[in-house]
């Protein structure tokens, strides 16, 4: 077989829209165009390997797995998992910057305050510290009837019970009693909604 020398091939383009690539496929030609591989094109199972680069902003499919991604500081309205969520760094779990609050009682101890966040700080009323105990509702829009509030004593001199009560769809109770000591003061107590579910 004669060898046949090729010279003069033209330099290398990029592919333009119009531009098509016959093919021949049981006996019929057919056309594979630049915009039918590029464009809106979908993937079947592809082995992608390692991307340098690109943006899965505008992804929606939910079918997309990845497995022991690095996904660095990631930002969304929600996440849901059907196993366990956990923090090996010392930062632990919580509430970002912002989440929170804080409230301050005013005219008595058992007077209502109103915070609308899912974690925050209040301020008691200035008062004596008594062993009786008293109680003030939290008004809160981020609460449901079936969420766990917790709560514990941030700072003051005396030592107090706490207690979380009647739990309900905008607010939750909270009654509380000293140890002992009737210091006059303004003790404050940090309180978080872990959101939960009856079923």
């Amino acid at each position: 077989m004669a060898t046949i020398a090729i010279t003069a091939l033209p330099a290398a383009t990029a592919a333009a829209t119009t531009d098509v690539l016959p093919i021949v496929q049981g006996g019929t030609t057919k056309q594979v165009t630049n915009a039918l591989l590029f464009t809106n094109s979908v993937l079947v199972a592809p082995a992608l390997g390692t991307v340098a680069s690109g943006n899965i902003s505008a992804c929606t499919s939910t079918g997309m797995v990845m497995v022991t991604p690095v996904i660095g500081a990631a930002t969304g309205t929600s996440l849901t998992a059907t196993g366990l969520i956990k923090s090996t760094g010392t930062a632990g779990v919580g509430y970002a910057a912002g989440a929170g609050g804080a409230v301050t009682q005013i005219t008595s101890r058992t007077t209502g305050v109103t915070l609308d966040k899912t974690t925050g700080a209040i301020t008691l009323f200035s008062a004596a510290g008594t062993t009786t105990a008293a109680t003030f509702t939290v008004t809160n829009s981020t609460v449901v009837a079936t969420d766990v509030i917790i709560l514990n004593q941030k700072s003051g001199t005396d030592l107090y019970d706490l207690m979380v009560t009647a739990v309900a769809a905008g607010s939750f109770n909270i009654t509380f009693r000293t140890t002992g000591g009737t210091t006059t003061e303004t003790p404050v107590f940090n309180f978080a909604v872990i959101k939960a579910v009856a079923a």
